[in-house]
């Protein structure tokens, strides 16, 4: 037996709860998986207030996200005793996930534990760091350079915008975060954002071509907002989205990519091949400061996830929650 936050939905409704579960009940998957920490995304948080049908298969564990040992592998990649992550893949969704004593998954899903990181440090980045650094990534590959100018992350306040303000920062960019919580600006500041704007100057909708200020943008929140962001982005500048905080809608124009050389640049963290994430989380190890990470991260138990999963949705949650299990 095992304990597991579970989530339920039959004709007697929703329910989320701690229960303790046989191990006979994991999915099939070559590698069992002790988690010593989770986490909570968006993408839980909807799981676990069943606000949107995140949900294929029920009942389920959440957690896309787990850091911990292996217990027992079939597959020649993994033997017990291992440290691995996992992000990803549809676990919490149509697979059981990693807010559990207990997690079964597949082998080609787990990337190695950076030397440098403890399971919780790795939680503290999760899925959200781990998107960030795939940002961060993107803007490299289309020459993005310290020094080249600002560049604006939007939903600063937020697990992804926290990790990506003290990456660029540690790498030597000049950070303008956007939040809508002003009385975070201090914390934002001590990530290592240079300045601190409100989101309400990026969330209305504006014109098709604004003032040119951005070199990059880091955008989590989508809609009017990444329009915006497009449109003050500079001549040859690039822009990585990965989220939809405020929208998934694109109302905007072709004017930035047509006349300014603006690219969009997708950023997908849930199917991301391995050998992309490996990379990721090596990159993370080289250049996240610890310190900062420290400050990002609040630990929870088990026990109190589905409270603060609710908070997470209303707005009350700044960095990350990591989960101890």
């Amino acid at each position: 037996m095992f304990k597991a936050l579970l989530l339920e939905k039959d004709e007697a409704g929703f329910r989320a709860g701690v229960s303790s579960i046989d191990e006979s009940r994991l999915p099939v998957a070559d590698v069992l998986v002790q988690p010593a920490f989770s986490t909570l995304n968006y993408k839980d948080a909807l799981a676990l207030t069943n606000q949107a049908p995140v949900v294929r298969q029920w009942p389920m564990v959440p957690g896309i996200d787990g850091a911990g040992t292996v217990l027992h592998s079939t597959h020649p990649d993994w033997q017990a005793g291992d440290l691995v992550v996992h992000n990803g893949w549809g676990v919490g969704e149509t697979h059981w996930g990693c807010l559990a004593e207990r997690a079964r998954l597949k082998a080609e899903w787990l990337v190695r534990l950076p030397a440098v990181f403890s399971c919780r440090q790795a939680m503290a980045i999760g899925t959200a760091g781990y998107t960030a650094m795939l940002c961060v990534m993107a803007l490299e590959r289309h020459g993005v350079k310290p020094g080249d100018g600002e560049v604006l992350v939007t939903g600063a306040s937020g697990g992804v915008g926290s990790v990506a303000i003290a990456l660029l920062a540690s790498l030597g960019h000049r950070v303008v975060a956007a939040s809508g919580k002003l009385a975070e600006a201090d914390y934002l500041r001590a990530l290592g954002a240079a300045t601190v704007i409100d989101r309400n100057d990026l969330s209305a909708p504006g014109k098709p071509l604004q003032k040119e200020r951005w070199t990059a943008v880091v955008d989590a929140v989508g809609s009017h907002t990444l329009v915006n962001a497009l449109a003050q982005t500079r001549y040859g500048g690039v822009v990585a989205a990965c989220g939809l905080a405020q929208g998934p809608d694109l109302p905007g124009t072709v004017m930035p990519f047509i006349l300014r050389n603006v690219t969009l640049a997708g950023i997908d963290s849930v199917m991301a091949p391995r050998a992309l994430r490996q990379q990721a989380w090596d990159r993370l190890a080289r250049d996240l400061d610890p310190v900062r990470l420290e400050s990002i991260a609040e630990e929870v138990p088990l026990e109190a996830a589905t409270q603060r999963a609710h908070d997470l949705m209303q707005g009350k949650v700044r960095g990350r929650i990591v989960v101890k299990i």
